[in-house]
């Protein structure tokens, strides 16, 4: 796997990207929690790994899983989800990020690049999105603002009830709002592994440059 050239990343962009980041995992642990008082699916998240209180007082409790606790969290979260993606979003636009780094996008350079990850033959080249890349990261914008919307559905039905009927219900909206977390805890997992094939990717989210340039001719003097 190729990793030559340079990462760089502006300030806004890592701001935006670890904001979004911490907003993600706060959201997600105290959602666990607030899906364990009401399961949409016949089981439950284990309390040591959601976010809502004190697990041994809430397992004491039994009934009381500390949802109250989670709700502040999970408005915590949203919040700065909400000012953390609008920053990335504003930025990609103005500054031309998005237009640069995600486009083009095609279905037969995904179906080529998707095909070379299924056989490990995928280069990458730091500074450079090859096209699974891109579709992952749209994928993953699209599926925030799912979660951002139908999370105001749930929130304030009657309020935003035009978006309660968007997703077909109170109940609809909540298993829009479950899956659209699926789709981001995905996307988590295989952008992780990314980062632990190109540890470098990491290193420029972090200062803002990684890597070097290829050298010309090739690497001949």
């Amino acid at each position: 796997m190729s990793v030559l050239g340079v990462q760089t990343h502006a300030w806004p962009v890592r701001l935006a990207h670890w904001s979004m980041a911490l907003a993600i995992l706060i959201m997600v642990g105290s959602g666990w929690r607030i899906y364990n008082a009401e399961p949409i699916l016949p089981f439950r998240f284990p309390l040591a790994v959601t976010l809502g209180g004190d697990v041994e007082a809430a397992l004491a409790r039994h009934g009381d899983p500390g949802v109250a606790t989670a709700i502040a969290w999970h408005f915590a979260g949203m919040w700065l989800l909400i000012a953390a993606f609008l920053l990335f979003v504003i930025y990609g636009v103005v500054s031309g990020h998005f237009r640069r780094d995600f486009f083009p996008v095609g279905p037969r350079a995904f179906l080529h690049d998707f095909t070379a990850a299924l056989h490990f033959r995928l280069e990458h080249r730091l500074g450079e999105y090859n096209t699974v890349q891109k579709v992952f990261y749209w994928g993953v914008l699209a599926a925030i603002i799912v979660i951002i919307v139908s999370g105001l559905a749930i929130w304030k039905p009657v309020q935003t009830y035009p978006l309660e009927v968007l997703f077909g219900g109170f109940q609809g909206a909540r298993i829009v709002h479950f899956l659209a977390m699926i789709v981001i805890v995905g996307f988590l997992v295989i952008h992780l592994a990314l980062v632990a094939l190109v540890p470098s990717t990491l290193v420029a989210m972090i200062t803002g440059r990684s890597g070097s340039p290829a050298p010309r001719n090739g690497g001949r003097p």
